[in-house]
């Protein structure tokens, strides 16, 4: 996987719009009821870059980063400012916020994640990379030292535990985290004229599964 662990500017993906994506396919029978199926068993996100500039300084910043990625070919993370904590966006990340899994005794390296609950009914979307620094693990709902207890790979969204949690005990976490996307272009087409305008361009940014 072609990825820099590099984040495209905050400051400029606040207000751009996008969000999960689900590819379901639909059969209608001759009955008139409907099959449905997924062939995803995670969503992508997908988000446009462009809305985010606000001056040709803005501009040149994204023309930049673009430049640096090539383009399509590598990765990124992306701030999306409406779902990057494991909580809710106006709290702050709590050692208790999401499950991350059961020790066993064995196990040491726990994945990530974030769970979406709605009624009775729930998703559990991986973490890939969560921002370092701003992970807090909890065993049994005793807070943990990162470097010390744990360490963090934040790379793939991984907590390695130095010694592995006890048999039946819960292991939490709360964090910050990014998504990984590309540019979903290889061409960047921006006018002086227009962007005085009012206009922006388009910058189509897509998430890569890891």
């Amino acid at each position: 996987m072609k990825f820099h662990e590099i984040r495209f500017p905050p400051t400029l993906s606040f207000g751009s719009i996008g969000g999960p994506e689900r590819r379901t396919e639909v059969v209608t029978l001759a009955n008139g009821f409907e099959e449905r199926n997924t062939p995803w068993q995670h969503s992508l996100r997908r988000y446009d870059a462009g809305l985010g500039m606000r001056s040709l300084d803005d501009v040149e910043v994204m023309i930049a980063f673009f430049e640096a990625r090539r383009g399509q070919l590598f990765g990124f993370r992306w701030k999306d400012w409406s779902d990057f904590k494991s909580c809710v966006p106006s709290a702050t990340p709590d050692y208790m916020d999401q499950k991350l899994g059961d020790g066993d005794g064995i196990t040491r390296v726990y994945k990530v994640q974030k769970t979406y609950e709605s009624g009775t009914f729930s998703y559990v979307r991986p973490i890939r990379k969560p921002v370092e620094g701003s992970l807090r693990v909890a065993i049994q709902g005793d807070p943990q030292i990162e470097t010390i207890d744990f360490d963090v790979d934040t790379s793939t969204g991984e907590v390695i535990f130095k010694d592995a949690p006890a048999q039946g005990a819960i292991i939490t976490a709360g964090f910050e985290f990014d998504v990984p996307v590309r540019f979903d272009t290889d061409r960047i087409q921006t006018s002086v004229a227009s962007f005085q305008a009012g206009e922006v361009p388009s910058v189509p940014v897509v998430e890569v599964r890891i």
